[in-house]
Formats: C-alpha cells, sequence, structure tokens
C-alpha cells in the first residue's frame, strides 16, 4: 500500500518503472479498475515508452479476468484516448508519463465520456482496490482483448470540428520532441494544404534530443531555430503524450498560452455567441477582457484539469484555457487536446494573408513573468511575509482561489505552493515590461531573502 500510494497522485498515477511502478501494479490496478468503474468494455492506449505496451498488456490481463473486454488502441496520444473514450462510450485508460523523464510511466484514467477520475471520483477506491490484490494470484480472464486503431477516426473527428477548408498553404515546423505527435500529427495533417517540417518524429521514449516538454524554454530552441530557417509560418511543439500544444510564431517568438487562449476563445465566441469560457487564474487578465469584449462570460478557475473540466461542465462552457497549454474544448468532450489547438492557430493563419505575429498581436495585452519557482522550507511562512509587505501598499487586493493573488492598480501576482514539492510558483504581469520586472522582483526578494 506504500508503494501504490507514493503513485497515485490526486488525477493520475506516476512513478519510476520498475521500482516503483511495474507490470504486477497494473495488472492489480487493471482488475481493480473494472471493479470500480463497473463497465463490461474499457478502452486502453498507450505511448512510445519502452514500458507502455507491457504495462498496457498487464492492465488488460487484470481487466478481462473481471470479466471486461478491453479494447486496445494501441499506440496513441492521450487525447485519442479521451477521443476513443468519447466515441465508444466507454472508460478508458492511457498509459503515459506526459513530459517526465524516460525512467517515469503512468496511467491517466477516465470514466465513459472522457470524464476524469481523480482522488474523490473514484482514484483512491482504485488505488485501495489494488492494494489488496497485489501478490493475489490472477484469476483466469474471462473478458477479451481486441485490437482496434482508431487514429484515422481521431484525426476525422478533430477536422469537424475546425473548418479548415479554406486556408492557404501554410509551411508549419512541428517538433513533436521523439513523443506522440509523430505518430498523430501525419494523420491529422493528412491531405490539409500544409508543407510540414518535422522535428523529432522518430517514437523514442528515451527522448534522444530534448525533454518533451514545450513548457521549458530550452526545449524550444530547435524549434525556434528551425521556424527561422525554414522561414516558415508557424512553429508548434507537443508534449510526449501530445495532449499540450506550445506555438511559435514566424519570427521565432514563444507565444504565451495565454495569448492562444484568447485567440481561441474570440473563436468559439463566433460560432457560440454569449458563450462561457473558462480560464485559470494564472492566464492574463487580457484573457477575460476578450472574451467580454467577444461577448461572451468569462469564468475564473483554479489551476488543473479538474477544476477546469468539473466547471466547464458545470457552466456548459465551450472552451477552456490554461497557462500550462492545456486547453478544453465542450465538442471534445470537455477534454483536452493540443491537437485541436493547433488546427485552430492553423485555421485562423490561413483563413487571412497577415503573418502570425500580427494575427496574435490584438490578443497579447500585458507583459508577463512566465511561471518562476523557488525553493522555499516554509511555504506558508513565505507567503505570509509576501502578503504582509504589499498589504502596505495603496489599492491592492488579495484573493486566495488558489495560493496568494495579489493585484494592484497595473499589475498582478499569484504566489501558489506546489503540492509535491518544497517550491513557490510566482506568476506575475504588468502593463509593462518595467512595470511587471518590478514586482517580480520584489515578489522573489522576499520569498528567497535577498
Amino acid at each position: 500500500m506504500g508503494d501504490l500510494a507514493k503513485i497515485f497522485k490526486a488525477y493520475d498515477v506516476r512513478g519510476v518503472v520498475p521500482d516503483e511502478f511495474d507490470e504486477e501494479i497494473a495488472e492489480a490496478v487493471g482488475a481493480a479498475f473494472a471493479e470500480v468503474v463497473g463497465a463490461d468494455r474499457i478502452v486502453i492506449a498507450h505511448d512510445m515508452r519502452e514500458s507502455s505496451g507491457p504495462l498496457a498488456a498487464a492492465f488488460a490481463r487484470g481487466a478481462t479476468s473481471r470479466g471486461a473486454d478491453v479494447i486496445n488502441a494501441g499506440l496513441g496520444s492521450t487525447d485519442l484516448l479521451y477521443y476513443a473514450s468519447g466515441s465508444l462510450g466507454l472508460p478508458g485508460v492511457m498509459f503515459t508519463a506526459s513530459h517526465n523523464p524516460a525512467q517515469y510511466n503512468g496511467m491517466k484514467m477516465c470514466r465513459a465520456g472522457a470524464v476524469p477520475i481523480g482522488s474523490e471520483t473514484g482514484m483512491a477506491e482504485i488505488r485501495d482496490r489494488a492494494a489488496g490484490l497485489l501478490g493475489v494470484p490472477t484469476q483466469d480472464p474471462t473478458g477479451s482483448v481486441t485490437h482496434q486503431d482508431l487514429l484515422s477516426g481521431y484525426a476525422a473527428h478533430l477536422r469537424l470540428l475546425v473548418d479548415l477548408s479554406a486556408i492557404r498553404p501554410l509551411k508549419v515546423v512541428v517538433d513533436a520532441g521523439n513523443g506522440m505527435g509523430g505518430h498523430t500529427v501525419p494523420e491529422v495533417f493528412a491531405g490539409l494544404p500544409i508543407d510540414l517540417v518535422p522535428l523529432y518524429f522518430e517514437l523514442d521514449g528515451s527522448f534522444p534530443n530534448h525533454e518533451a516538454n514545450p513548457i521549458e524554454p530550452e526545449n524550444l530552441r530547435d524549434l525556434q531555430k528551425a521556424v527561422v530557417d525554414h522561414g516558415a509560418d508557424v512553429g508548434i511543439a507537443f508534449d510526449g503524450d501530445a495532449d499540450r500544444c506550445w506555438v511559435i510564431d514566424e519570427r521565432g517568438a514563444s507565444v504565451s498560452p495565454s495569448t492562444i487562449t484568447a485567440l481561441v476563445a474570440a473563436r468559439e465566441l463566433a460560432k457560440n455567441p454569449g458563450a462561457t469560457i473558462i480560464h485559470n487564474l494564472i492566464t492574463s487578465r487580457g484573457v477575460p477582457e476578450i472574451i467580454k469584449e467577444n461577448g461572451g462570460v468569462p469564468v475564473r478557475t483554479r489551476v488543473g484539469h479538474s477544476f477546469i473540466k468539473a466547471e466547464m461542465a458545470k457552466a456548459g462552457a465551450v472552451f477552456g484555457g490554461e497557462h500550462s497549454a492545456h486547453y478544453y474544448f465542450r465538442d471534445f468532450w470537455y477534454a483536452d487536446s493540443g491537437m485541436l489547438a493547433a488546427l485552430h492557430v492553423l485555421a485562423a493563419l490561413g483563413e487571412q494573408r497577415r503573418p502570425l505575429s500580427e494575427v496574435l498581436s490584438a490578443y497579447a495585452r500585458y507583459s508577463a513573468s512566465g511561471e518562476i519557482n523557488s525553493t522555499v522550507a516554509d511555504q506558508a511562512a513565505a507567503t505570509a511575509k509576501v502578503r504582509a509587505v504589499f498589504g502596505s501598499r495603496e489599492g491592492v487586493t488579495f484573493d486566495e482561489l488558489d495560493g496568494l493573488t495579489v493585484t494592484g492598480p497595473t499589475w498582478w501576482f499569484n504566489l501558489r505552493p506546489s503540492n509535491t514539492e518544497p517550491l513557490l510558483r510566482l506568476n506575475a504581469e504588468g502593463d509593462d515590461e518595467v512595470t511587471m520586472a518590478g514586482v517580480r522582483d520584489d515578489v522573489l526578494r522576499e520569498v528567497r531573502g535577498i
């Protein structure tokens, strides 16, 4: 039980293979998952890590031992698994450790319709049941395993959700980071007027070129250079399981996910006048402004896909965006899809003649710091110190929806603790670069004691 408690996080399973997570555990989780969700059929998919296929097969053995039939979609992105769960109406499990290093693997679980499973919605029960099954001989399977290729259906479904029929020819550099984008992008882009320049499309779970984590600037450098060298219209980077995408404009400049959130929000509101759009509290304040200007209703939430998805379902929102480059769509079962966000960018760019930097200029209004992590032994004490210092400033307001958000007349910042590490995460924004930098440095001086 101790081992399972370590790898079962709030909303997924993640651990080092085989020290923390192995086929025995995967098999026990398969049996427990089948019991908890109570479905007679389950769909699974896996990424390109060396351990992913064997772990998926072990999970299937456990699930079939409880009478469930398993549809194995094989290699896929996380949003392909969500498509499978939504279109087939089945609970599903994706075997991936997303952007984590090669020695990790994990599972993302959902109920039918891609409804996420978290610690309060079944994850803890699955963990506890699986713990009780470790070391117990496996029952003979009474369910079956069938293999089904869902890639073409996934690609066709995405192209139905974004109209690309009128786009002009585009040169697009895609950095798949040796992750699942290398598997899905060729199928999704097939037939479109796109001159594709692929970077690191070879599926390789050892990540020989760079980590498949586009939120880290160093992992974008090859893409930025390639966009400029090839005279491309746009660059797109995906993370390991391709559920996040990051955009580079034609100048090689990195585009904030807040800017992409605002762009997609405006596009969705053009199709759904007056609709609700979700954004987390770390996205730019330009996002709710643009949502309102386009006739929509912005709703601010905590950070994290579970909060976003729950709020979207509650509010019937058409779209949601996060600062981490996760984008959620009502018409995709409220699930996140980096590929869908990428298609929206290609549509917005391809429907007119201007370069991407000009298209996006209307959606980027303020200067942001990006997320800055500080190692802090006592997170609460450091946060209280910052609150006391800024509490003396005129016109300042506070809220604690998620960590501490402090707002001034021309700036704001959020300081929140990591759930798993002794870190405080700072995001700051100002009307201009000088204002933002001043606030950022003031906060870091207090947090770091420098």
